[in-house]
């Protein structure tokens, strides 16, 4: 299943890729479950980042592997692939894409997932669009708000 949600910052797409730093990652982290960081390498190829998810006594762990980063003129992007994957997720990959706009950036966040099945992704699907959504103020705060 895919998700592609974007949020507008005032920034350039080159100073927003850079700033996709721990500080942020820890900002951008949602309120439930909670989270707590093991590993952050960065975003660039190789790069790991290693999380374990807290849900009351329930830990899970997640793991995901910079694959791709790039960047052009009008355009830059970096792709976390999973690699170890809490339940139900049986696949992952975000591709964190930050276009330049006349005067802003939009940052679009591109996530594929599975599950393994089609009716429990259509259940996780709104699940995942809710905490992704809160990245929008913090995206704001972090790198500007438009107009």
């Amino acid at each position: 299943m895919k998700l592609h949600l974007q949020f507008k910052v005032a920034q350039n797409h080159r100073a927003i890729l850079e700033g996709f730093t721990v500080d942020l990652f820890r900002a951008l982290s949602p309120p439930f479950p909670s989270l707590k960081i093991l590993r952050f390498d960065g975003s660039y190829p190789g790069d790991r980042v290693e999380i374990e998810l807290q849900a009351g006594p329930i830990r899970r762990r997640w793991t995901s592997l910079i694959t791709e980063r790039e960047e052009n003129e009008r355009e830059s992007w970096f792709v976390d692939e999973g690699q170890e994957l809490p339940a139900p997720l049986t696949f992952w990959r975000h591709r964190h894409l930050i276009t330049q706009e006349k005067g802003h950036s939009i940052i679009h966040e591109q996530i594929e997932f599975s599950t393994g099945s089609r009716l429990l992704d259509a259940l996780v699907y709104p699940v995942l669009y809710a905490q992704f959504s809160m990245r929008g103020p913090v995206y704001r705060r972090f790198f500007g708000k438009v107009g």
